[in-house]
């Protein structure tokens, strides 16, 4: 495996740390323009292909026989902190489907922020499944099998039709059959494919200029397209990267991480798709590494750079709260 250096961990004077990774951007044709390490390297998007599993849930009319917002729609792509906004959405919706949270597959957590835990566990509370990340992504799902008329129970299995129908829809985006592709369990339960970096970029690339076949499909890829530019708070927290960089780039970059350090982006304007894993799993340098990336190809305005600048080179802090470092990309 070949990586990159992709960016740099500063305390003082002094590099102490290097993440190393690889990465690609691809446009709808299926072409890599640009590539930094080896972006033929397998591995798992896992959460970055939530804008693909969304999709069924707005093709198939589900999303409209139930009435859905753009939040909603948002919500359904997400890696949520499990906000008020998040949470309070997840159970109004379970509760549109007559369900309840056990009905998700995904297993109890916490929020992300340290503060809203103290409060849960101070008032008496505890894990719960609304509180996962991927809550919002399992209420598309059991969404789409009430429409559909299949069971709710047992959605998270690959041989369960709303599975199917998504892997269906993955390999239109990969240009040949996602039932091929390396299958392992994501966090949240569900199914996990592998692919390449480069195959991921493509998919992204082909996502961003909603390169597909059907009228319809087309059709539910700008509707989510327009609802996580419009409500990107919900696609991952309030003043969270992805949040961040859809406000200064006026939704022209919209990104979605996964876990163990990778991260995708679409930029439909451009028809583009971008890749990226970090080698060592570390989600501290994908963000930077990713912008440092889109900087060194011009897909960075100076004003969105500028109003980025606090992600470009992310101080590090000691334990009283005083810079005395940075992270930072490298130029490769």
């Amino acid at each position: 495996m070949e990586f990159a250096k992709l960016a740099e961990v500063w305390r003082g004077p002094v590099v102490e740390s290097v993440h190393f990774g690889a990465a690609a951007v691809a446009n709808a044709a299926g072409e890599i323009v640009h590539g930094w390490g080896d972006p033929s390297i397998v591995t798992f998007p896992r959460s970055s292909l939530k804008p693909i599993q969304a999709i069924a849930l707005v093709e198939t009319g589900a999303a409209e026989k139930f009435r859905l917002t753009q939040r909603h729609i948002a919500l359904s792509s997400a890696s949520h902190r499990a906000e008020d906004i998040h949470v309070d959405l997840v159970m109004d919706w379970l509760g549109q489907l007559d369900l309840t949270e056990e009905a998700l597959a995904c297993g109890p957590d916490l929020p992300r922020d340290p503060k809203r835990i103290h409060a849960i566990i101070r008032a008496g509370g505890d894990e719960s499944r609304r509180y996962h990340n991927c809550s919002g992504k399992h209420c598309g799902f059991l969404n789409v099998a009430r429409h559909m008329g299949w069971a709710v129970e047992g959605y998270n299995e690959p041989s369960h039709p709303t599975q199917t129908l998504y892997l269906e829809v993955l390999s239109e985006f990969l240009g040949r059959d996602a039932t091929s592709l390396p299958l392992g369990v994501d966090g949240c339960t569900l199914p996990a494919p592998a692919m390449s970096i480069s195959e991921m970029a493509i998919v992204m690339a082909r996502y961003a200029a909603a390169a597909v076949s059907s009228p319809t499909r087309k059709a539910a890829i700008l509707t989510i397209q327009d609802a996580v530019r419009r409500y990107p708070e919900y696609m991952s927290g309030t003043g969270e990267p992805t949040d961040l960089i859809a406000r200064a780039t006026d939704g022209r970059v919209i990104m979605k991480t996964g876990a163990e350090g990778f991260l995708c982006a679409f930029i439909p304007d451009q028809g583009l798709g971008v890749a990226l894993k970090i080698a060592d799993g570390s989600a501290r340098a994908r963000v930077i590494a990713f912008l440092n990336l889109l900087r060194q190809i011009d897909l960075l305005t100076p004003q969105a750079q500028q109003a980025l600048k606090p992600l470009l080179d992310q101080p590090v802090y000691n334990s009283v709260g005083a810079p005395v470092g940075k992270i930072c990309g490298c130029n490769t």
